[in-house]
């Protein structure tokens, strides 16, 4: 098992807990307020019986970089719905790019873009997430 705050060294500490993204060999390239890219590389073991990228997997990458982007101050904040729209197959020895964005917030909800690219540069999967700013205290006191 890869310890997230091995792997995540450095990162926040909600990074740091985060056991799903740090097993599927995450890598966060930038990590700022309303903005955040994750790339991961697509293994054998991620991919489904057709021999292309499961479609979880390019939702769980994306969810990650939503996840950093929402996430901008002390609060903690979740997922109140996402979905997403598959545009291009990929395969095991590809990377993935999740680049994620803010549109808008208001109040305690948040819209945000994410779009996934392949090492090409071309576009894998679109994402579009909606956020909700809890009230409850980050696991550890830290974000």
């Amino acid at each position: 098992m890869i310890d997230p705050a091995a792997h995540f060294a450095g990162q926040r500490g909600m990074l740091q807990r985060d056991r799903a993204s740090a097993a599927l060999g995450m890598v966060v390239e930038r990590d700022e307020p309303g903005e955040a890219i994750v790339s991961m590389r697509v293994r054998d073991d991620m991919t489904n019986g057709f021999a292309i990228t499961h479609g979880g997997m390019v939702f769980a990458l994306a969810d990650t970089a939503f996840a950093m982007a929402c996430n901008e101050d002390d609060g903690v904040t979740v997922a109140a719905g996402a979905d997403i729209s598959f545009l291009k197959a990929t395969r095991a020895g590809q990377t993935l790019t999740a680049h994620a964005r803010r549109r808008v917030v208001s109040g305690r909800g948040g819209l945000y873009d994410v779009t996934v690219t392949d090492e090409t540069g071309e576009i894998v999967a679109e994402f579009r997430g909606r956020s909700f700013a809890t009230r409850r205290p980050h696991p550890d006191g830290s974000v």
